[in-house]
Order: C-alpha cells, then sequence, then structure tokens
C-alpha cells in the first residue's frame, strides 16, 4: 500500500514535468507566430491552452486526495503541498502564451511587433524558453541548484521591459498608440512568464530543502 502511496508521489513530479513541456512547447510557438505572424501557430497555442487548464484541475484533485488518503508527513507533505502551487503556475504560463498568440491573431496578417521592438522580442522569447527549461530540469533533477538560477535569468528579462519603455517614452518615439499598447501588453505577459518560472523554482528549493530560499519573499508559501 505504502509502496504505492510513494509511486504516485513519483508520479506527481513526472505529471509537472510532462506540464513544464507543454507551457515550453506553447511560448515558443507563441512567440514564434507573434515574430512571424503566423495565423497558424497562434491558433494552436490558443486551442492546445485547453489541455493545460485540464491537467490543472487533474493534478490539484490528485493532491487534495492524497492529502485528504494519505496523511503525508515532513518531505512527502512537501511535495504535495508544492506540487499543488507548481500546478497554478505552470497554467498560468499557458495562459500567457495564449494571450500571446491572441495578440499576434488580432493584429494578422501584420506583425503585431513594432520593426524596432523586434530584436527585443526575439530576444525575451529566447529567455522565456531558457526560464522554463531551466525550472523543467529543475523539477526532473530535484535540483535546487538549478532552481537558484532561475532568479538571474528572470533579472535579465526585466532589463529588456524597463529598456522597452525607455524606447516608448523616448522623446524622439513615432510608435503608435495601438503598437504602445501591444509592446506594453506583450512585454508583461513576456515578463510574467519568468515570474512564474521563477515561483517554480522557489517550490522545488523547499521540495529539496524544507526552507525559502535565503533573501526571497515568499507571500505565497
Amino acid at each position: 500500500m505504502r509502496t504505492s502511496y510513494h509511486e504516485e508521489l513519483d508520479s506527481i513530479i513526472d505529471r509537472l514535468v510532462h506540464m513544464a513541456e507543454l507551457a515550453e512547447a506553447a511560448i515558443k510557438t507563441a512567440s514564434e507566430a507573434l515574430l512571424t505572424a503566423d495565423l497558424t501557430k497562434a491558433e494552436t497555442v490558443i486551442t492546445n491552452d485547453a489541455e493545460l487548464d485540464r491537467l490543472h484541475e487533474e493534478m490539484e484533485y490528485k493532491c487534495l486526495s492524497l492529502l485528504a488518503l494519505q496523511a503525508p508527513v515532513a518531505g512527502e507533505l512537501r511535495i504535495i503541498v508544492s506540487a499543488i502551487r507548481v500546478v497554478f503556475e505552470l497554467a498560468r504560463m499557458g495562459d500567457l502564451a495564449a494571450h500571446v498568440a491572441k495578440i499576434a491573431r488580432l493584429r494578422y496578417p501584420a506583425h503585431a511587433v513594432p520593426p524596432q521592438f523586434q530584436a527585443s522580442f526575439a530576444e525575451m522569447a529566447d529567455i522565456a524558453i531558457e526560464v522554463i527549461d531551466v525550472a523543467r530540469l529543475s523539477l526532473h533533477d530535484r535540483d535546487a541548484n538549478q532552481a537558484k538560477r532561475l532568479v538571474e535569468i528572470d533579472e535579465r528579462m526585466d532589463d529588456l521591459r524597463a529598456d522597452q519603455f525607455t524606447t516608448m517614452l523616448a522623446e524622439d518615439s513615432d510608435i503608435s498608440i495601438e503598437g504602445a499598447v501591444d509592446v506594453a501588453l506583450l512585454g508583461r505577459y513576456f515578463e510574467r512568464y519568468a515570474d512564474h518560472a521563477v515561483a517554480v523554482g522557489r517550490r522545488v528549493i523547499y521540495i529539496i530543502t524544507g526552507q525559502v530560499p535565503e533573501g526571497e519573499d515568499w507571500p505565497n508559501a
């Protein structure tokens, strides 16, 4: 009976890794749709978002069932409680990818990203893929050192976001109101994507060590 229980705990981590893979695929495809004005890819992301939402509900139910039926302790409890939060973070990443895809679809056949911001958003997309990949590996390997890297990667995303606002607000900026709105929204979506990945990393650290990372605020612990 207990062996089956521990197999279920292992399966929770496996499912979280799978959700991270889906989130990574979503942001990659959404970014491609955005940067190349590809309507087919945008539609794919929007349609597939329902799968992450379904897994979110499924995993929450499974975790709550284990809490109610197995009375987990110590490390077991950390895994289950953290998993409930991680599935939320991963589902939100999928939602953000869908938001990016919807803006790409809205502006099609034009590009939603003004030409002067193409390089910035291409770099944001690269960082977004890197950050979810690191989060996925930290989950898969239960690697706290990988998880700690996420804060540094997130800072690069924040810097790009700040640079975008500097460019938009410059005296010689010729960006349209529509373009400024799109850049502001898209920049926020990519920034939040990295924030959610950092939150996943913090949960991984908690699962492994039982400690909140030093110097980190953790209002949702």
